[in-house]
């Protein structure tokens, strides 16, 4: 028993590292809303959060009998078989979870434990049977079919549930209060509060209590016979309350929604998640103890698991806790809220995702099934229902520091609601559906009723939800295999692959939070460009100068990197440099959308005062092009293993890098520290360049009919002076307009 005691340890040791890889995951289901909608203050949501936690995981007891006999029949397993699925199911889960983690995915944890257990039993089970004699067609006896199928069919259907349901409700809701909602919040906004703070009391307390470890069965009677009197008694009595603040505070009560929506969210993914960390190692506890008090632990069966068995709150509480410092303190988690912020975020910018060709022919369906709906639905109703859904109505709201939020803060307290109910239902009923998926799914159904999904965004945010939907069916198979395959290594190879296996696991988390480190310190250099605060224009095109400064600095080294690796023929070197020039592109187009926004704030007489700041956006995207087409010409030529430049070429070359090096310099310096610029003198500069350009193609005319220079050769040298004359143009004429402007500062109003 000793070397299953230690395996007890080991689950135990898991147990806390698959807590903090869940948390890494699943913080997203219950931060998103009040991130997205800048709520409070970071410290503020965090602490409702961690409050939400500890008290979920007391109502989470009822939740752990789905690890120990949801998925198979434990009573046809001994104490040893069983350890062996536990053990594979918690080394698959960190290795999957942090996977996701790392690349700012949000996963199942309750598909990966489900598919985890499944495969794991599968695999002992027909280990058994080859053994035993017998065939597969006993495979269906020792796995709980039922349950395992109804399990799995509720977390599939949760999806459509969710999506449709967020859709209808903030449809129904934005249909209420349109999107300048401030005005009818003073109306009903009573009614509202009411109804939302019902429903999460209802569905969180009451059908929540189920599943508490220190409600007496006498208090779940009285609260199951008073249900009607709870229920309308906290209607009115919040109703009340927040009419009271309407009408006689400045207290918006959609805050006080949203962050009693955080805590009660919060709840209930410690409710109905916990057991997705902690569950299979206290299933393992629990069979080691029935072990212990047989005569024949080894090969007794474990018929008590199929028993309810208490699980101590002590336990609970801990492992609460763990959650909540994980929830402070990983980084992982932030990348991970990021993603599904940034899909659901009402305006247009900088997309994470690409479009795909199913993605497009959705979005083309789409319009098509629209357009057929229009032709049947009155045109009156048609008027009114977009009268409510003027989206010009829609003002972007500002938290304290000044930086435009995702959505609003009735969005927000709509995704908060009915994600509540609907995961509190599943966690009353014992069904572990999945909080991401329903998280994910209801903020995805009220940005696309909120029509968040333009035209200019739908085909990248379709990409990111598909990106994420596929990644949890890769998820299911991959938890199912790996468990599986796990679970066969360990029952052969005992103890020296459960220590193998597991330092392998440590491996594999090394290097992924490394490559996070990498990973954020690139995203780091982005969020450079993001403005600090959106509020007072000059500031904020201030701002944007300064942020061009750094990225034409950035514009200048990778120009001269790369024609050093062109001259030396590196093609390594020029590979790395055209991955670097997608990060360029990158910071132009974020660049670019803080333009937009600058310009959507802008009044009549500011927009006239500056009108040429719009033309930055046209000079910055063809800087980034033409240095794109610089790394990609040379690196194709070089791939292509063409003759290199001759050595006259690349000194001319060497001139023309001078020159263009010159105008960046004084270009980027003075928009940095915001002084004026000797536009005269960066006009000699350009008149040099192209003087240099004419005497240049001579000089190449005459190597191209002395057959010194073949056409590839020819093709890449006009390309890269075209080019390079392109980026000096570009340039020149964002000094100008940052002159034009310095000047209009400096006057008195």
């Amino acid at each position: 028993m000793d070397v299953f005691f230690y395996g007890l340890i080991l689950l135990a040791v898991l147990a806390v590292l698959d807590l903090i890889f869940g948390v890494s995951n699943d913080a997203v289901n219950f931060l998103n809303s009040s991130f997205g909608s800048k709520v409070a203050p970071r410290r503020v949501i965090m602490i409702i959060a961690s409050l939400g936690i500890l008290s979920g995981v007391m109502f989470s007891g009822g939740m752990m009998e789905v690890a120990r006999k949801g998925i198979f029949h434990p009573r046809f397993f001994t104490m040893p078989e069983l350890m062996i699925i536990f053990l594979g199911v918690m080394l698959t889960d960190i290795i999957l979870l942090d996977f996701f983690n790392t690349f700012g995915l949000p996963t199942s944890t309750t598909v990966s434990i489900v598919f985890e257990l499944l495969g794991g039993a599968v695999a002992l089970t027909t280990i058994k049977l080859i053994q035993n004699d017998q065939g597969l067609a006993h495979l269906m006896d020792y796995i709980n079919t039922s349950k395992a199928l109804v399990i799995i069919s509720g977390i599939l259907l949760s999806v459509v549930i969710a999506f449709l349901a967020g859709v209808i409700f903030q449809f129904l809701s934005r249909l209420w209060f349109t999107f300048d909602y401030k005005k009818r919040l003073k109306r009903y906004g009573a009614i509202w509060g009411g109804m939302a703070l019902s429903a999460i009391v209802y569905f969180i307390l009451i059908k929540g209590a189920k599943g508490a470890s220190f409600i007496t069965s006498g208090n779940l009677l009285w609260i199951k016979g008073h249900t009607i009197l709870i229920l309308g008694g906290v209607f009115f009595f919040f109703a009340l309350i927040f009419q009271l603040l309407i009408s006689f505070s400045r207290i918006n009560i959609l805050k006080v929604i949203i962050l009693v929506g955080t805590f009660a969210l919060a709840l209930a993914f410690a409710a109905n998640d916990l057991v997705n960390f902690i569950g299979v190692p206290i299933a393992g506890l629990n069979s080691y103890r029935a072990a212990q008090a047989s005569s024949n632990p080894l090969t007794v069966p474990m018929e008590a698991l199929q028993e309810k068995v208490p699980t101590s709150s002590l336990l609970l509480l801990l492992a609460g806790m763990i959650m909540v410092i994980t929830l402070w303190v990983s980084k992982k988690a932030r990348t991970v809220t990021k993603t599904e912020m940034n899909l659901g975020r009402q305006e247009a910018g900088v997309e994470r995702f690409g479009s795909s060709p199913l993605s497009r022919t959705i979005v083309r369906f789409s319009a098509a099934l629209t357009g057929g709906i229009k032709k049947i639905i009155p045109h009156r109703v048609q008027e009114a229902i977009s009268r409510r859904f003027d989206h010009s109505k829609y003002q972007p709201e500002r938290s304290r520091d000044g930086s435009i939020t995702h959505f609003d803060l009735f969005r927000a307290s709509v995704n908060l609601v009915v994600a509540s109910i609907l995961i509190s239902i599943a966690t009353s009923m014992k069904l572990p559906l999945s909080t991401t998926y329903v998280t994910f799914m209801v903020a995805m159904g009220t940005s696309l009723a909120d029509k968040a999904w333009g035209n200019e965004s739908a085909v990248y945010r379709i990409t990111g939800v598909l990106t994420v939907i596929g990644g949890w069916f890769f998820t299911a198979l991959s938890a199912f295999t790996l468990s599986g395959i796990l679970a066969v290594v360990i029952y052969f190879l005992k103890a020296p692959a459960v220590i193998s296996i597991f330092l392998v696991a440590l491996l594999v988390v090394w290097y992924t939070h490394r490559f996070h480190k990498r990973k954020e310190t690139e995203e780091g250099k982005i969020e450079i460009f993001n403005l600090r605060k959106i509020g007072d224009t000059r500031d904020s095109i201030r701002q944007s100068f300064a942020h061009a400064s750094i990225f034409l600095h950035r514009v200048e080294v990778a120009l001269g990197e790369t024609l050093e690796a062109l001259f030396k023929e590196d093609y390594q070197k020029l590979k790395i440099l055209r991955s670097e020039s997608s990060k360029i592109q990158n910071w132009a187009n974020v660049l670019v959308a803080n333009i937009y926004k600058i310009l959507r704030l802008m009044d009549r007489e500011e927009m006239e005062r500056s009108h040429e700041y719009s033309h930055v956006i046209d000079h910055l995207q063809g800087i980034a092009e033409s240095l794109r087409d610089i790394i990609l010409r040379s690196t194709i030529h070089t791939g292509n293993n063409h003759k290199g430049l001759l050595t006259v070429q690349k000194q001319e070359l060497s001139r023309f890098r001078e020159k263009l090096e010159t105008v960046i310099s004084q270009t980027r310096i003075a928009l940095a520290e915001n002084k004026e610029i000797d536009i005269p003198l960066l006009d000699r500069h350009l008149d040099d360049l192209r003087e240099l350009r004419r005497e240049c193609n001579k000089n190449q005319i005459q190597r191209i009919q002395d057959l010194s220079s073949k056409t590839r050769l020819s093709i890449l040298f006009y390309g890269l002076i075209r080019d390079i004359c392109r980026v000096a143009e570009h340039t020149r004429d964002l000094s100008r307009i940052f002159q034009a402007f310095h000047r209009i500062k400096k006057k008195p109003d």
